[in-house]
Protein backbone atom coordinates (compact mmCIF):
# COMPACT_ATOMS: atom_id res chain seq x y z
CA UNK A 1 0.00 0.00 0.00
CA UNK A 2 2.78 2.71 0.72
CA UNK A 3 4.36 1.47 -2.39
CA UNK A 4 1.41 2.20 -4.64
CA UNK A 5 1.13 5.53 -2.54
CA UNK A 6 4.95 6.32 -3.67
CA UNK A 7 4.11 6.03 -6.89
CA UNK A 8 1.00 8.03 -7.09
CA UNK A 9 3.13 10.77 -6.05
CA UNK A 10 6.17 10.60 -8.13
CA UNK A 11 3.38 10.60 -10.95
CA UNK A 12 1.91 13.56 -9.61
CA UNK A 13 5.20 15.28 -9.38
CA UNK A 14 5.85 14.47 -13.26
CA UNK A 15 2.57 15.52 -14.21
CA UNK A 16 2.87 18.86 -12.80
CA UNK A 17 6.54 19.27 -14.01
CA UNK A 18 5.28 18.49 -17.17
CA UNK A 19 2.66 21.19 -17.05
CA UNK A 20 4.69 23.99 -15.90
CA UNK A 21 7.82 22.96 -18.59
CA UNK A 22 6.38 25.43 -21.04
CA UNK A 23 7.98 27.38 -23.55
CA UNK A 24 9.95 30.56 -22.31
CA UNK A 25 8.74 34.01 -23.39
CA UNK A 26 11.21 34.99 -25.49
CA UNK A 27 11.16 31.38 -27.49
CA UNK A 28 6.95 32.43 -27.82
CA UNK A 29 8.35 35.51 -29.47
CA UNK A 30 10.57 34.50 -31.90
CA UNK A 31 8.18 32.13 -33.37
CA UNK A 32 4.96 34.65 -33.62
CA UNK A 33 7.22 37.02 -34.97
CA UNK A 34 8.80 34.61 -37.74
CA UNK A 35 5.39 34.09 -38.22
CA UNK A 36 4.07 37.70 -38.36
CA UNK A 37 7.28 38.51 -40.65
CA UNK A 38 6.77 35.73 -43.27
CA UNK A 39 2.87 36.46 -43.49
CA UNK A 40 3.09 40.12 -43.36
CA UNK A 41 3.61 41.32 -47.03
CA UNK A 42 0.71 38.99 -48.00
CA UNK A 43 -1.48 41.50 -45.79
CA UNK A 44 -0.24 44.05 -48.31
CA UNK A 45 -0.89 42.00 -51.45
CA UNK A 46 -4.49 41.32 -50.34
CA UNK A 47 -4.88 45.40 -49.28
CA UNK A 48 -3.62 46.68 -52.23
CA UNK A 49 -6.04 44.19 -55.16
CA UNK A 50 -8.52 46.00 -53.28
CA UNK A 51 -7.16 49.63 -53.44
CA UNK A 52 -7.35 52.31 -55.61
CA UNK A 53 -6.17 56.25 -55.66
CA UNK A 54 -7.74 59.41 -57.03
CA UNK A 55 -5.68 62.33 -56.12
CA UNK A 56 -5.48 62.50 -52.35
CA UNK A 57 -8.52 59.89 -52.31
CA UNK A 58 -8.41 56.54 -51.22
CA UNK A 59 -10.83 53.98 -52.38
CA UNK A 60 -11.99 50.67 -51.95
CA UNK A 61 -12.76 49.21 -56.09
CA UNK A 62 -13.22 45.71 -57.63
CA UNK A 63 -12.02 47.22 -61.14
CA UNK A 64 -8.22 45.84 -61.00
CA UNK A 65 -9.68 42.03 -60.95
CA UNK A 66 -11.74 43.25 -64.32
CA UNK A 67 -9.16 44.85 -65.73
CA UNK A 68 -6.82 42.28 -64.87
CA UNK A 69 -9.38 39.71 -66.18
CA UNK A 70 -9.48 41.80 -69.50
CA UNK A 71 -5.89 41.06 -70.32
CA UNK A 72 -4.92 38.31 -72.78
CA UNK A 73 -1.71 37.81 -71.38
CA UNK A 74 -3.00 37.33 -67.86
CA UNK A 75 -5.70 34.61 -68.80
CA UNK A 76 -3.63 32.67 -71.44
CA UNK A 77 -0.96 32.66 -68.40
CA UNK A 78 -3.91 31.40 -66.19
CA UNK A 79 -4.90 28.81 -68.85
CA UNK A 80 -1.10 27.21 -69.68
CA UNK A 81 -0.34 26.70 -65.92
CA UNK A 82 -3.59 24.91 -65.56
CA UNK A 83 -3.22 23.08 -68.42
CA UNK A 84 0.25 22.36 -67.20
CA UNK A 85 -0.94 21.61 -63.64
CA UNK A 86 -3.40 19.20 -64.80
CA UNK A 87 -1.40 17.00 -66.96
CA UNK A 88 1.67 16.85 -64.51
CA UNK A 89 -0.57 15.94 -62.14
CA UNK A 90 -1.97 13.12 -64.20
CA UNK A 91 1.99 11.90 -64.84
CA UNK A 92 2.76 12.03 -61.47
CA UNK A 93 -0.44 10.09 -60.04
CA UNK A 94 -0.06 7.21 -63.05
CA UNK A 95 4.41 7.11 -61.58
CA UNK A 96 3.98 7.73 -58.42
CA UNK A 97 0.89 5.05 -57.42
CA UNK A 98 2.77 2.05 -59.76
CA UNK A 99 6.10 3.24 -58.03
CA UNK A 100 4.53 2.76 -54.57
CA UNK A 101 3.03 -0.41 -55.48
CA UNK A 102 6.05 -1.71 -56.75
CA UNK A 103 8.51 -0.59 -53.59
CA UNK A 104 6.55 -0.95 -50.65
CA UNK A 105 6.54 -4.87 -49.63
CA UNK A 106 9.63 -5.91 -51.56
CA UNK A 107 13.17 -6.01 -50.49
CA UNK A 108 15.46 -6.42 -53.25
CA UNK A 109 19.02 -4.86 -54.54
CA UNK A 110 18.90 -1.16 -55.59
CA UNK A 111 15.27 -0.52 -53.72
CA UNK A 112 16.70 2.19 -51.18
CA UNK A 113 19.16 3.67 -54.48
CA UNK A 114 15.67 3.99 -56.78
CA UNK A 115 13.95 5.38 -53.82
CA UNK A 116 16.44 8.06 -53.72
CA UNK A 117 16.05 8.73 -57.11
CA UNK A 118 12.36 9.49 -56.71
CA UNK A 119 12.77 11.69 -53.61
CA UNK A 120 15.83 13.37 -55.48
CA UNK A 121 13.96 16.41 -57.56
CA UNK A 122 12.29 17.70 -54.86
CA UNK A 123 14.97 17.51 -52.46
CA UNK A 124 17.59 19.14 -54.12
CA UNK A 125 17.68 23.03 -55.48
CA UNK A 126 15.13 24.10 -58.01
CA UNK A 127 18.03 25.90 -59.76
CA UNK A 128 20.14 22.49 -60.17
CA UNK A 129 16.80 20.33 -61.45
CA UNK A 130 16.61 23.00 -63.63
CA UNK A 131 19.50 23.15 -65.49
CA UNK A 132 20.02 19.27 -65.36
CA UNK A 133 16.84 19.16 -67.41
CA UNK A 134 17.78 22.10 -69.57
CA UNK A 135 21.19 20.18 -70.85
CA UNK A 136 19.70 16.95 -70.86
CA UNK A 137 17.06 18.61 -73.45
CA UNK A 138 20.20 19.96 -75.17
CA UNK A 139 21.88 16.67 -75.67
CA UNK A 140 18.66 15.21 -76.49
CA UNK A 141 17.90 17.96 -79.28
CA UNK A 142 14.62 19.00 -77.57
CA UNK A 143 13.02 22.73 -77.94
CA UNK A 144 11.87 23.40 -74.98
CA UNK A 145 7.75 23.94 -74.42
CA UNK A 146 4.63 22.72 -73.16
CA UNK A 147 5.47 19.26 -72.62
CA UNK A 148 9.04 19.58 -71.60
CA UNK A 149 7.47 21.95 -68.55
CA UNK A 150 5.07 19.03 -67.98
CA UNK A 151 7.73 16.13 -67.95
CA UNK A 152 10.15 18.88 -65.74
CA UNK A 153 7.12 19.38 -63.07
CA UNK A 154 6.17 15.77 -63.16
CA UNK A 155 9.20 14.97 -61.71
CA UNK A 156 9.08 16.42 -58.53
CA UNK A 157 5.09 15.82 -58.26
CA UNK A 158 5.53 12.41 -58.10
CA UNK A 159 7.20 12.34 -55.00
CA UNK A 160 3.41 13.97 -53.25
CA UNK A 161 2.43 10.90 -55.05
CA UNK A 162 4.52 8.32 -54.03
CA UNK A 163 5.00 9.54 -50.27
CA UNK A 164 1.21 9.60 -49.70
CA UNK A 165 0.27 6.29 -51.56
CA UNK A 166 3.19 4.21 -50.16
CA UNK A 167 2.38 5.31 -46.42
CA UNK A 168 -1.42 4.23 -46.84
CA UNK A 169 0.13 1.17 -48.82
CA UNK A 170 2.24 0.48 -45.75
CA UNK A 171 -0.88 0.72 -43.82
CA UNK A 172 -3.44 -1.75 -45.43
CA UNK A 173 -3.27 -5.02 -44.84
CA UNK A 174 -2.36 -7.31 -47.20
CA UNK A 175 -5.19 -9.45 -45.72
CA UNK A 176 -7.65 -8.19 -47.94
CA UNK A 177 -5.73 -8.63 -51.55
CA UNK A 178 -5.15 -12.59 -50.36
CA UNK A 179 -8.87 -12.70 -49.69
CA UNK A 180 -10.38 -10.97 -52.21
CA UNK A 181 -8.01 -13.35 -54.23
CA UNK A 182 -9.25 -16.68 -52.29
CA UNK A 183 -12.46 -15.34 -53.32
CA UNK A 184 -12.19 -16.15 -57.02
CA UNK A 185 -11.13 -11.94 -57.71
CA UNK A 186 -8.71 -10.97 -60.09
CA UNK A 187 -5.75 -8.68 -60.29
CA UNK A 188 -8.20 -6.16 -61.74
CA UNK A 189 -10.91 -6.98 -59.78
CA UNK A 190 -8.73 -6.79 -56.65
CA UNK A 191 -7.73 -3.45 -57.81
CA UNK A 192 -11.01 -1.88 -58.40
CA UNK A 193 -12.62 -2.91 -55.46
CA UNK A 194 -9.92 -3.62 -52.75
CA UNK A 195 -6.88 -1.31 -52.95
CA UNK A 196 -8.53 1.76 -54.83
CA UNK A 197 -11.21 2.45 -52.17
CA UNK A 198 -8.63 2.02 -49.77
CA UNK A 199 -5.97 4.88 -51.87
CA UNK A 200 -8.63 7.04 -52.96
CA UNK A 201 -8.09 9.60 -49.95
CA UNK A 202 -4.38 9.27 -50.64
CA UNK A 203 -4.96 9.64 -54.32
CA UNK A 204 -6.15 12.72 -53.67
CA UNK A 205 -4.66 14.28 -51.34
CA UNK A 206 -1.32 13.45 -53.42
CA UNK A 207 -2.74 14.95 -56.48
CA UNK A 208 -3.91 18.33 -54.78
CA UNK A 209 -0.94 18.84 -53.50
CA UNK A 210 0.93 18.15 -56.98
CA UNK A 211 -1.35 20.80 -58.26
CA UNK A 212 -0.60 23.31 -56.38
CA UNK A 213 2.87 22.61 -56.53
CA UNK A 214 2.92 22.31 -60.41
CA UNK A 215 0.59 25.17 -59.87
CA UNK A 216 3.35 27.64 -58.94
CA UNK A 217 6.87 26.26 -59.96
CA UNK A 218 9.05 28.92 -60.85
CA UNK A 219 13.13 28.50 -60.71
CA UNK A 220 12.65 24.80 -62.97
CA UNK A 221 10.27 26.18 -65.11
CA UNK A 222 12.28 29.22 -66.56
CA UNK A 223 14.86 26.46 -67.57
CA UNK A 224 12.22 24.33 -69.68
CA UNK A 225 9.81 26.84 -70.68
CA UNK A 226 11.13 28.12 -73.68
CA UNK A 227 9.00 31.42 -75.01
CA UNK A 228 6.14 29.59 -72.94
CA UNK A 229 4.75 32.34 -70.53
CA UNK A 230 3.73 30.07 -67.15
CA UNK A 231 1.89 32.71 -64.53
CA UNK A 232 4.76 32.36 -62.24
CA UNK A 233 7.02 33.62 -64.97
CA UNK A 234 4.16 35.91 -65.78
CA UNK A 235 4.76 37.49 -62.31
CA UNK A 236 8.51 37.38 -62.46
CA UNK A 237 8.28 39.50 -65.79
CA UNK A 238 5.88 42.29 -64.12
CA UNK A 239 8.56 42.85 -61.13
CA UNK A 240 9.61 45.22 -64.32
CA UNK A 241 6.11 47.25 -64.59
CA UNK A 242 5.89 49.25 -61.52
CA UNK A 243 2.86 50.81 -63.21
CA UNK A 244 1.26 47.48 -63.17
CA UNK A 245 1.25 46.55 -59.16
CA UNK A 246 -2.32 46.44 -59.04
CA UNK A 247 -3.24 44.04 -61.45
CA UNK A 248 -0.20 42.20 -60.13
CA UNK A 249 -1.41 42.21 -56.54
CA UNK A 250 -4.95 40.61 -58.40
CA UNK A 251 -3.16 37.74 -59.73
CA UNK A 252 -0.51 37.32 -56.93
CA UNK A 253 -4.26 36.93 -54.51
CA UNK A 254 -5.49 34.36 -57.30
CA UNK A 255 -2.20 31.91 -57.11
CA UNK A 256 -2.46 32.35 -53.57
CA UNK A 257 -6.11 31.08 -53.20
CA UNK A 258 -5.38 28.53 -56.22
CA UNK A 259 -2.66 26.98 -54.45
CA UNK A 260 -3.78 27.15 -50.96
CA UNK A 261 -6.83 25.51 -51.34
CA UNK A 262 -5.74 22.42 -52.65
CA UNK A 263 -3.72 22.25 -50.10
CA UNK A 264 -6.07 23.00 -46.89
CA UNK A 265 -8.38 20.15 -48.64
CA UNK A 266 -5.48 17.73 -48.63
CA UNK A 267 -4.84 18.45 -45.10
CA UNK A 268 -8.52 17.66 -44.53
CA UNK A 269 -8.22 14.78 -46.75
CA UNK A 270 -5.51 12.77 -45.14
CA UNK A 271 -6.61 13.70 -41.14
CA UNK A 272 -7.95 10.91 -39.51
CA UNK A 273 -6.96 8.07 -41.71
CA UNK A 274 -4.34 6.54 -39.70
CA UNK A 275 -6.83 3.80 -39.47
CA UNK A 276 -7.46 1.85 -42.57
CA UNK A 277 -11.01 -0.19 -43.26
CA UNK A 278 -9.79 -3.99 -42.46
CA UNK A 279 -6.78 -3.38 -40.42
CA UNK A 280 -8.53 -3.64 -37.03
CA UNK A 281 -7.69 -6.15 -34.41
Amino acid sequence: MLYKIKQSNIKMRFKSKANNDQSPTWLKTLAYGGLVFLHFPIVFILINAFVAHNGNNTYLTLKWFSAAFARDDVMSAIALSLKVASVATLLALIMGTMAAAALYRRNFFGKEAITTMLILPIALPGIITGIALLSAMNILKIDPGFWTIVVSHATFCVVMIYNNVVARFRRMPHSLVEASMDLGADGFMTFRRIILPQLATALLAGALLAFALSFDELIVTIFTAGHEVTLPIWLLNQLARPRDAAITNVVAMMVMLITAIPIIAAYYLTRGTESISGSGK
